[in-house]
């Protein structure tokens, strides 16, 4: 049975949102931060655009996260809309706890809001071994990625346990759901995880049985394409598809000691806006809704590629050349 909400069920959200994107981060504005003439300048910038200028960078972008996955939750037909978008913080949660736990630090300070569950209760649940209040892949990904953490201490494995799963709860929940596209952003999402990982294995060069490892399930091209592409090859494998920029780029970084990645990795991200940004083009329905999450999470990573370059002393123009094509 499917439990696709109507397109009208979400008039009333589709125009808050649109109303909301006029507040986001636009390259201007980037452009102002960038230029700024220290760190309090380019905070008041970012007050333009709703954040808490009066605490620190840090604290800003988690209430921003938090208030608007609170907002979308409270104002969304189905909230598992939203959770699709906050499964990843949970993972990742999950990979600071079980590496803490295995090293005997403690994983507060590392620990992210924004997910299902709340960082402490997570970190003190799995204490306890109290976890009943997760899904139960959660429960059992994080179980396994332990036993692996056990066995042999490769954290690299634990955390493939981990990012499988991640992926595994995204696709089952956009399914659930019936949106076509949220399940594309999911597949893409995946076809994105596989490329980057490819090429960094044909950089290490390690092919074969590990590339076959670390690959995941679920996206729009096959595990096996991926496998059978060679080197500079890679970019037939996604040639058809909104990653061919960026496959074509990684091909001819994927020789071992090749140049820097940062190009290929923002083409990557860039393709995910670009699938994304359709969304800006349907009068209403979910896709107002996906969109604007993921325009979000753009712009809370852009707002610390900027403050991290400027902390580091980097020129306006080698920050901009790190940030993403905006979504507004």
């Amino acid at each position: 049975m499917s439990h696709r909400k109507k397109d009208t069920d979400y008039l009333a959200i589709s125009a808050r949102v649109r109303a909301m994107e006029n507040r986001l981060l636009t390259r201007e504005r980037m452009d102002r931060m960038i230029d700024a003439k220290d760190a309090a300048e380019a905070m008041k910038i970012l007050s333009e655009c709703g954040y808490n200028d009066a605490v620190g960078l840090d604290m800003a972008l988690a209430q921003s996260r938090a208030e608007t996955f609170r907002d979308m939750e409270r104002s969304v037909p189905d909230p598992r809309l939203v959770e699709v978008f906050q499964i990843k913080y949970d993972y990742h949660n999950a990979k600071t706890i079980l590496k803490g736990e295995a090293t005997g630090a403690s994983p507060e300070r590392l620990l992210l809001s924004g997910g299902r569950y709340r960082p402490v209760e997570l970190w003190e649940g799995w204490q306890r071994e109290a976890m009943g209040f997760t899904a139960e892949p959660f429960r059992k990904a994080m179980e396994a990625a332990k036993a692996a953490l056990a066995e042999g201490g490769d954290p690299q494995k634990a955390d493939l346990i981990l990012d499988r799963a991640c992926y595994g709860e995204m696709g089952r929940l956009a399914k659930e759901l019936d949106s076509p596209f949220l399940q594309g952003y999911v597949r893409l999402s995946v076809d994105v995880a596989n490329l980057r990982a490819a090429v960094r294995v044909h950089r290490m060069g390690r092919e074969g049985d590990f590339l076959r490892q670390v690959l995941l399930p679920g996206g729009n091209v096959s595990e096996q394409s991926i496998l059978s592409a060679r080197g500079d090859a890679l970019g037939e494998a996604f040639r058809a598809g909104p990653l061919a920029q960026a496959a074509e780029l990684g091909a001819k970084l994927a020789q071992p000691g090749g140049e820097s990645l940062t190009a290929f990795e923002r083409e990557c991200d860039n393709a995910l806006t670009a699938y994304l940004a359709a969304a800006r083009r349907v009068p209403f329905g979910e896709q107002a809704v996906i969109g604007y999450l993921y325009a979000k999470e753009q712009e809370l990573t852009a707002i610390r590629a900027i403050f991290a370059g400027r902390a580091a002393g980097l020129d306006g123009d080698t920050i901009r050349a790190r940030l993403r094509e905006t979504y507004v």
